[in-house]
């Protein structure tokens, strides 16, 4: 190595961190030299849109190998070059496949939790630590268009890149929240059928794609964590359903965020058993956790510190030390992508509210009225226009600003169910989000404009088909090209478009193009979908500029 390579090695072989892989599994020179390799660039295919065989035919021709631990639904695989070294018409294409929703980048390793969640079709979901959202649009994959997933971000600023992954995705099944996770109510009432806790944690599992880990990383980079982890993790037990899974995982290789976050959530809470994660996920390149485990000084050297937490201790009984071993650790210098450790709870009872209640409350027995931002159901006005528009009225739509909101049935079934009183607190929603603070539901379906209908956006034009009578109009494939490539005819050239206006969807075959039709009919595509047709269709790799 040279360069800034050199650099990382140098800090490597000093760092903190290969002292303590050292006292975790004794082989800390085999660790380093499998802990610098670029990762490889790999994707998961969205089998929710209608031309995944064709993107997964194209991954084959540019040769990309499938994984085969993935267990889908749709497919993940793995490119021959390294992550953000795509050249040329391969790197523009990769780029609009993911930017359409078509594709998710995403490491190999982070797909592993929601293989481990076991939900499907209907199920109503929680992703609790969700931005930037790779998992989000997992789970949505896995509900298939129905069911609910709510997808909670902490922090403000990392809400905007939730949204927008969500929105690229483009699925009916999210609900994105701006919440502590800490505070999350049961909602709704009898629990979610998952929670997936992909908890903050110290990244020492990151080093092949974050090489600052090496200069970074301390003992105290976990242990400054470990509360919060213990702290969302119960919660998250508090709020599935009994026999439902909670799903708890981190990219970090120390323990003390690891199984002993298991630990003391076992020690504490005798309705919870944990399940082998190695059963669940068999195939997938991990090994059994560890039951017990140095305590360490900053540098990583061993401690004989006496004073440090019980909580970050190996466990003293033989019950959960045996136990700790059904966690999975994936250690990055043996697969292809980073380390990770993922351990899977069932909860088999309801379990006393008494222990590891949250510092911070929620206000009891009051729900304040929405926010004026938050995501609304139609009203009778808005009702109307969409009826003028399409025909009638398709079910689950909901207005933010001057979007028109499309969700699941089991989305609209929640939001309007009974609020109760549990524990003395408020259970929501009862036909309110708060003290959710929702920002997001749904897929964006169309915008408003004058009290009228705009138009359709292009990733809901498929699947509205079936729900509307109106505003859409199948033409020739010569029409759809001549339009893909930048012409602009006057709607009488073509036929049933004579006394069409406004926005509106073409569609030809499997295709769903939208369009605005004036004097002109001018195409309503991103440069992003328009990269991807063309390519589909053989046409010219220039896109025009409109």
């Amino acid at each position: 190595m040279s360069g800034v390579g050199a650099t990382w090695e140098e800090m490597a072989s000093n760092s903190a961190l290969l002292r303590a892989v050292g006292s975790w599994r004794g082989d800390p020179d085999v660790w380093l030299a499998g802990s610098f390799e670029r990762l490889p660039e790999t994707v998961r295919v969205n089998p929710l849109r209608n031309d995944d065989v064709w993107v997964e035919g194209w991954l084959e021709e540019v040769g990309a190998e499938e994984i085969d631990w993935f267990n889908g639904p749709g497919s993940a695989w793995v490119l021959p070059f390294h992550r953000g070294r795509a050249e040329g018409r391969v790197k523009e294409i990769l780029a609009a496949l993911h930017e359409t929703g078509r594709i998710t980048r995403q490491e190999a390793v982070s797909m592993i939790p929601v293989l481990a969640l076991g939900i499907g079709k209907g199920d109503l979901v929680l992703d609790m630590c969700a931005s930037p959202g790779s998992k989000t649009t997992q789970i949505s994959e896995n509900l298939s268009e129905s069911g609910m997933v709510v997808a909670n971000e902490v922090v403000s600023s990392r809400v905007n890149t939730l949204v927008s992954n969500v929105q690229r995705h483009g699925s009916r099944s999210a609900v994105v929240v701006n919440h502590d996770g800490r505070h999350i109510p049961r909602m709704p009432d009898e629990g979610f059928d998952g929670v997936l806790v992909d908890a903050p944690c110290s990244g020492s599992g990151t080093t092949r794609k974050n090489p600052e880990i090496w200069g970074k990383w301390s003992p105290s980079s976990g242990r400054s964590l470990q509360g919060l982890q213990v702290d969302l993790l119960s919660r998250a037990l508090r709020i599935v359903r009994p026999g439902g899974r909670v799903v708890y995982s981190t990219c970090s290789l120390d323990p003390i965020e690891n199984e002993a976050v298991v630990a003391e959530v076992l020690r504490n809470n005798t309705g919870v058993k944990l399940l082998d994660a190695l059963e669940i996920l068999e195939g997938v390149p991990g090994e059994a956790g560890m039951s017990s485990w140095p305590l360490l000084n900053e540098d990583g050297s061993i401690s004989d510190d006496s004073e440090i937490e019980g909580a970050m201790r190996p466990p003293g009984e033989n019950w959960i030390s045996e136990s700790l071993t059904y966690c999975m650790r994936v250690w990055n210098d043996r697969v292809e992508g980073g380390g990770f450790f993922v351990a899977v709870l069932e909860k088999s009872s309801d379990i006393d509210d008494s222990w590891g209640e949250p510092q911070f409350h929620q206000s009891p027995n009051e729900v304040k009225e929405d926010l004026p931002s938050s995501p609304q159901p139609i009203g009778e006005e808005i009702s109307e226009a969409v009826k003028e528009s399409w025909g009638r009225v398709p079910p689950d739509l909901w207005t933010r600003g001057k979007k028109i909101l499309w969700s699941t049935p089991e989305i609209t079934e929640v939001w309007s169910s009974e609020r109760r009183i549990r524990g003395g607190r408020t259970v929501v929603p009862g036909g309110r989000w708060r003290p959710l603070k929702v920002i997001h539901i749904g897929l964006n379906a169309a915008r408003m404009r004058k009290g009228e209908v705009d138009r359709i956006v292009a990733k809901a034009a498929r699947p509205l088909i079936e729900e509307v009578e109106f505003g859409f109009t199948e033409v020739s494939h010569a029409a759809i090209d001549s339009i893909l490539v930048g012409e602009e005819p006057l709607p009488s050239a073509i036929e049933g478009l004579e006394d069409v206006r406004g926005g509106h969807v073409l569609t030809c075959g499997d295709l769903c193009i939208p369009v605005w039709i004036g004097g002109r009919v001018s195409l309503m595509l991103s440069d992003s979908e328009k990269t991807i047709i063309h390519s589909q269709r053989g046409l010219s790799d220039q896109i025009e500029e409109e």
